[in-house]
């Protein structure tokens, strides 16, 4: 039986194979070779400039950095329109922003496995609320009924404190309920 010709050029060739690594960029100039034969125009990847790095981070930095200033100042000139309108808002607001950033703290150190769930739905709810306070003070600085819209933003307060109230209660009794079971498995 006749070898078969494939083994047969593999012997020939064993001692003519190169094993070794191409030089650099043999890969990006077979690609350029191949497409030009199909007549395909690439451009080759230019050499980056540290320089250009530099600069496009720096552009990037300061275009954030003003564009949270302009929202900054946005947020506190809305501040000083509802001042302007009604000071005792302003106060009211400052009262209340004070006690439910206290409430938000004292509820953020009893999260733990078994009210990290309660506290997660708590803050979502409080997010949309905080929604709607900013839409009523964007009504009340745009001319709305200002005795409704005061009236709407203390109700606002009132139902964010009532909220973590009510949380507070419940983080208590779930506490109480757990110390019980762990009571009730000791020996």
């Amino acid at each position: 039986m006749k070898k078969d010709t494939i083994d047969e050029l593999f012997i020939e060739l064993q001692d003519k194979m190169d094993y070794a690594e191409p030089n650099n960029g043999h890969q990006q100039r077979f690609l350029e070779k191949l497409n030009e034969s199909k007549g395909v125009v690439t451009l080759a990847p230019k050499k980056k400039n540290p320089w250009m790095l530099f600069l496009s981070v720096a552009a990037s930095i300061a275009i954030l950095l003003s564009v949270g200033l302009f929202q900054l100042n946005k947020a506190s000139s809305i501040e000083d329109q509802v001042a302007d309108i009604s000071p005792e808002a302003s106060k009211t607001q400052f009262y209340f922003a004070n006690l439910i950033e206290q409430q938000i703290n004292e509820l953020n150190s009893e999260k733990s496995p078994e009210t990290e769930k309660i506290i997660n739905d708590t803050m979502a709810q409080l997010k949309k609320l905080q929604l709607n306070y900013t839409t009523m003070e964007q009504d009340l600085v745009n001319g709305g009924n200002s005795k409704l819209i005061l009236s709407a933003m203390i109700t606002n307060f009132q139902t964010r404190i009532d909220l973590l109230n009510e949380v507070m209660v419940q983080i208590e009794n779930i506490k109480s309920i757990k110390k019980s079971n762990d009571e009730n498995y000791t020996i």
